[in-house]
């Protein structure tokens, strides 16, 4: 079990990232939301778990907080769910909506999940209803940190584009002009491919234009938008 890493950032994927272990590059399966908070070049620090694949390499799996590890590990334990799947339920909710969905008995949560149907949400809500409690039961809020109005992927891709680069205002103009005319992307909440789909928008965009151009002055977005 390796439990934690500790290292600079060699590289950001859209769900990995290579971290430098004394010499060693680790690839780690992460978060989009865990990804929008490194950055290459720093040093990075994860709470990591390892799970081993049948008939191919092993997979390593970080986490910004030891919360959202034990989670992670948690989900495991119900009949039918995967470490991607258990990574899926962290990206779209977070650990926090996760322990409440399960004190509050509410599968409907999962199934926002890509791959979870209401019988696999089900089910998670009773394997898991004396497993997983809220860390703080004392001030609820909602559920739903981007606001009632903003869904919750909206909210992940919009951090992971500032993560890259982009100011939050040109990064909520290129989600809506990316989606526009794919609401079945916006239904999904598919957090991982609205966030390609909203990058390659971007580059389409870049090849003609110098807005958002990542390749001005440095590696990164200016920041700044028309």
């Amino acid at each position: 079990m390796i439990a934690a890493v500790r290292g600079a950032v060699l590289h950001k994927g859209l769900n990995t990232v290579v971290v430098d272990v004394q010499g060693l590059g680790l690839e780690i399966q992460v978060s989009p939301s865990t990804v929008a908070g490194l950055h290459e070049g720093r040093e990075a620090r994860l709470a990591t778990t390892y799970v081993a694949r049948k008939d191919d390499s092993p997979l390593l799996f970080g986490f910004a907080t030891a919360d959202e590890k034990d989670v992670f590990e948690t989900m495991l334990g119900v009949s039918g769910i995967g470490p991607r799947t258990a990574l899926a339920v962290l990206a779209t909710l977070g650990p926090d909506d996760v322990r409440t969905a399960i004190a509050t008995g509410d599968p409907k949560a999962f199934t926002a999940v890509p791959g979870i149907g209401p019988k696999g949400a089900k089910r998670i809500v009773l394997e898991l209803a004396d497993k997983l409690v809220p860390a703080d039961p004392g001030p609820t809020t909602s559920a739903t940190p981007a606001g009632p109005q903003q869904p919750l992927w909206r909210l992940q891709v919009t951090e992971a584009l500032v993560g890259l680069g982009w100011n939050e205002k040109d990064a909520g103009s290129a989600i809506d002009d990316a989606l526009e005319g794919r609401e079945e992307l916006a239904d999904g909440g598919d957090v991982s491919l609205i966030l390609r789909t909203v990058l390659a928008w971007l580059g389409a965009r870049a090849s003609t234009s110098s807005t958002h151009n990542p390749a001005q002055n440095s590696s990164r977005p200016a920041g700044k938008g028309a």
